[in-house]
C-alpha cells in the first residue's frame, strides 16, 4: 500500500553522564532532500544517518535532529602534555624564524597556550567518543521503524481517500457515458444540418467531404476519452496497492486524468455532458491534491 511523505518520530536514550534525543520528521518533496543536524565530535555520525536514511526511503524531504547534553559535574579535563609540547615547539620555531627576520612576536599568555584544541582536553570526549556514536546510533534502528510505521499509516490514510476519489470518478464516468447517449440525436440532426450546408454546395468536392465528415465526428465523439478515462482509473487502484513508490506515477496519471476531462469538456455539445466534465475535474483536481503526499 502507498505510504505517505508527512510523518514524525522521536526518541531518547542515555549513557552515564550523556543524553541524547532523536527527532525526525518529513513533508512531501520531489525526490529525497535530507537536513541533518547533528551534534560536534562523533565522527561519521552524519554519513551514517544519510546512508540509513537513503535505504529505507525514496521521498520527502525529511530534517533530523539529534541532541546531545552532558552533565558537566562529571567531566573530567586533563592536560594533553604531548600536544602541549607540540605547541610550545611550534611557538619556539616561530620565534626564532621571526627574529631571524626581524619581526617581532608576542609571546601568548598561558591561558591562551591553553586554549588551543587539543592541549586542555574532556577525558570522556577523547576515550569514549566511539563507545557513544554506537549507543546514539543504537536509537537509529527504531527511530527509522517509527517513522516509517507514520508514513505507511499516514498512507492507509490517503489509500482511503484516494479510493473513494476513483468510485466517484469511476461513477462519473457512467453519467458522462449516460449523458453522451442523451445527446445521439441531438448530435445526429447537428451532423445531417452539417452535411447539408456541405451538399448544397454545388462545386463540392468528395475528397473535401469526406475530410468534413471525419472532423464532425472526430468533434463529436467521446467514446476514447471515456475509454481512456477507465484505464486510467485501474491504473490508478493498482498503483495505490503497490507497496513500491508511486507518487511520481500517481502525479503524471493525475495529469493524464485532466488532460482527458478537458478534451471531454471540449467535445461536449450538451449541457448535461459538460456539467459532468466539470464535476470531473473538480473530483480529479482533489485527488491530485492528495496525490503531493503520497511518497
Amino acid at each position: 500500500m502507498i505510504r505517505s511523505m508527512t510523518a514524525f518520530a522521536s526518541r531518547s536514550g542515555a549513557d552515564e553522564n550523556v543524553q541524547w534525543t532523536w527527532d525526525i520528521r518529513s513533508v512531501n518533496g520531489r525526490g529525497l532532500d535530507m537536513r541533518l543536524r547533528m551534534p560536534d565530535g562523533i565522527d561519521g555520525l552524519e554519513q551514517t544517518v544519510r546512508a540509513e536514511i537513503s535505504k529505507r526511503f525514496a521521498r520527502g524531504n525529511i530534517t533530523v535532529n539529534m541532541r546531545l547534553t552532558r552533565d558537566e559535574s562529571e567531566r573530567s579535563l586533563y592536560l594533553d602534555e604531548w600536544a602541549l609540547d607540540t605547541v610550545l615547539n611550534a611557538l619556539e620555531t616561530i620565534t626564532v624564524r621571526a627574529k631571524a627576520k626581524g619581526v617581532q612576536v608576542e609571546k601568548p599568555s598561558t591561558a591562551e597556550i591553553l586554549q588551543t584544541r587539543g592541549v586542555w582536553t574532556n577525558t570522556r570526549a577523547e576515550e569514549d567518543a566511539d563507545a557513544l556514536k554506537k549507543h546514539v546510533l543504537a536509537d537509529l534502528a527504531p527511530l527509522l521503524d517509527e517513522f516509517a510505521e507514520m508514513r505507511a499509516a499516514e498512507g492507509a490514510a490517503l489509500h482511503a481517500v484516494i479510493s473513494e476519489q476513483l468510485d466517484r470518478i469511476e461513477a462519473l464516468i457512467t453519467d458522462a457515458q449516460d449523458a453522451a447517449e442523451k445527446r445521439r440525436p441531438e448530435v445526429r440532426e447537428n451532423f445531417k444540418a452539417a452535411l447539408q450546408r456541405i451538399m448544397d454546395d454545388a462545386e463540392v468536392d468528395k475528397s473535401r467531404l469526406a475530410q468534413e465528415l471525419a472532423i464532425i465526428a472526430v468533434k463529436q465523439d467521446v467514446t476514447e476519452e471515456l475509454d481512456r478515462l477507465k484505464a486510467h482509473v485501474a491504473a490508478a487502484r493498482a498503483l495505490i496497492s503497490d507497496p513500491a513508490p508511486a507518487g511520481r506515477k500517481l502525479d503524471f496519471l493525475a495529469q493524464e486524468f485532466n488532460r482527458e476531462v478537458n478534451t471531454l469538456c471540449s467535445k461536449s455539445q450538451a449541457t448535461g455532458l459538460t456539467q459532468v466534465g466539470l464535476e470531473l475535474k473538480a473530483v480529479i483536481e482533489q485527488m491530485r491534491e492528495q496525490i503531493q503526499n503520497v511518497e
